[in-house]
């Protein structure tokens, strides 16, 4: 039997070890955010725990409104029928109402042709409840890179990133372009994980976005290598906040977006402080419907009940002609079902022509142009099922709609 002398040392030395950890992981943050990004780093850390759907009413933000003339999708017409079992893969069939409650989904719409054929909201969800999208905003914000350029305000895809961040002269940055971020293409060293000791982490929870991407070093040729990561669209949040200043990214998603999009809701946009920057690759919150609007705008190929929003070429480039090259596009992504990556989109099918943008825990908003269908589901988790289990379901149901 143990003695309590023992069972003490034990303790101790678990104690220290953690204690240890710790000091040395906030170590780390200090020497990547700063003390104080790293002090609030850690508070909101341990405060908030990971993040979450609702972390929009938990950190600074600027707000959008809501449209003064809202678009409202047609509701369900006489003859449409939504298919009560799904395939999710060939191996696989369920209930779509089964899929949906186990899984968590909090929203869960299908609009074809402009018509909500079908429409669902649960744990105290309903239409006009945010949440957080995730990394669909880094779509979203590919949206606005397109508007800015269309708008003059951004000259080319192809202008170098120290055209707006000076500070990156002399370090390697040189050859690195916006096209290269907005494809993932960059060659930053930033690792997309939940090691504590790298980047990714207190770059979510860090009050000082910008003092650690100005940190951030060159690890390969831009242009080289596709590496999902989140720095590559934040450096975006820093090229329109400067391209745009004093107009803030926000005011210019309302005035490129939200307004001219009718969307019926207001929206959010999580800062890293007080009169911050956006965190464009994560933070935006918003409805199903209105985020079914940002859909309906690529179907349209960039128009808007006869007025032009974004650019045809725009559209086309982001979602179709501008995949990242095969040699650069990694295997296993092609094994879980992606045919490639656009400019912040992810291409699903050649043939299909369908495409994804999507977020932590679930977040999606699939688009099949030739289907003329939008899905949008948003959720806690994805339950037990992979991405690709979750396209086949979408894929399925945009064909067997009738």
């Amino acid at each position: 039997m143990l003695s309590w002398k023992l069972i003490l040392r034990f303790v101790a030395i678990v104690v220290t070890v953690i204690a240890l950890s710790f000091v040395i992981v906030f170590a780390r943050w200090v020497s990547v955010a700063g003390s104080h990004g790293a002090l609030d780093a850690m508070s909101r850390l341990l405060r908030h725990g990971t993040t979450k759907i609702d972390d929009f009413k938990r950190y600074p933000a600027r707000h959008l409104s809501a449209s003064e003339s809202p678009y409202r999708f047609a509701e369900q017409a006489n003859g449409w029928r939504v298919p009560e079992v799904v395939e999710l893969g060939a191996d696989r069939q369920a209930r779509l109402e089964d899929v949906l409650s186990a899984s968590e989904t909090i929203a869960f719409l299908i609009v074809k042709d402009d018509t909500l054929l079908f429409e669902r909201y649960d744990g105290g969800h309903t239409a006009a409840s945010l949440s957080q999208y995730f990394s669909v905003s880094k779509s979203v914000t590919s949206v606005l890179i397109g508007a800015a350029i269309d708008d003059g305000i951004i000259r080319s895809i192809d202008q170098p990133v120290v055209d707006f961040i000076p500070e990156f002269a002399g370090r390697g940055f040189e050859r690195m372009t916006i096209r290269h971020l907005i494809t993932m293409t960059s060659g930053i060293g930033y690792v997309e994980n939940d090691n504590p000791f790298g980047l990714h982490v207190p770059f979510n929870y860090t009050s000082d976005i910008e003092r650690m991407m100005l940190g951030f070093r060159m690890q390969g040729e831009p242009g080289m290598e596709y590496r999902y990561k989140s720095g590559d669209t934040a450096l975006l949040s820093l090229i329109l906040n400067r391209a745009l200043a004093p107009k803030t990214i926000t005011a210019y998603a309302q005035e490129r977006l939200w307004s001219p999009l009718g969307m019926e809701h207001d929206g959010v946009w999580s800062l890293d402080r007080d009169d911050g920057l956006e965190k464009v690759w994560c933070c935006l919150a918003g409805t199903a419907r209105d985020l079914a609007k940002i859909g309906r705008l690529y179907l349209a190929e960039g128009e808007w009940d006869g007025k032009r929003i974004l650019s045809a070429e725009w559209i086309e480039r982001s979602v179709w002609l501008e995949a990242v090259d095969d040699a650069v596009w990694p295997a296993d992504f092609r094994a879980a079902g992606f045919w490639s990556y656009g400019y912040s989109w992810w291409l699903l099918s050649q043939v299909e022509g369908d495409y994804l943008a999507q977020g932590k825990d679930g977040q999606f908003l699939y688009v099949n142009p030739t289907r003329g269908t939008i899905i949008v589901r948003l959720g806690r988790s994805t339950g037990d099922l992979r991405t690709s289990q979750w396209v086949s379901m979408f894929r399925f149901l945009s064909r067997e709609i009738e």
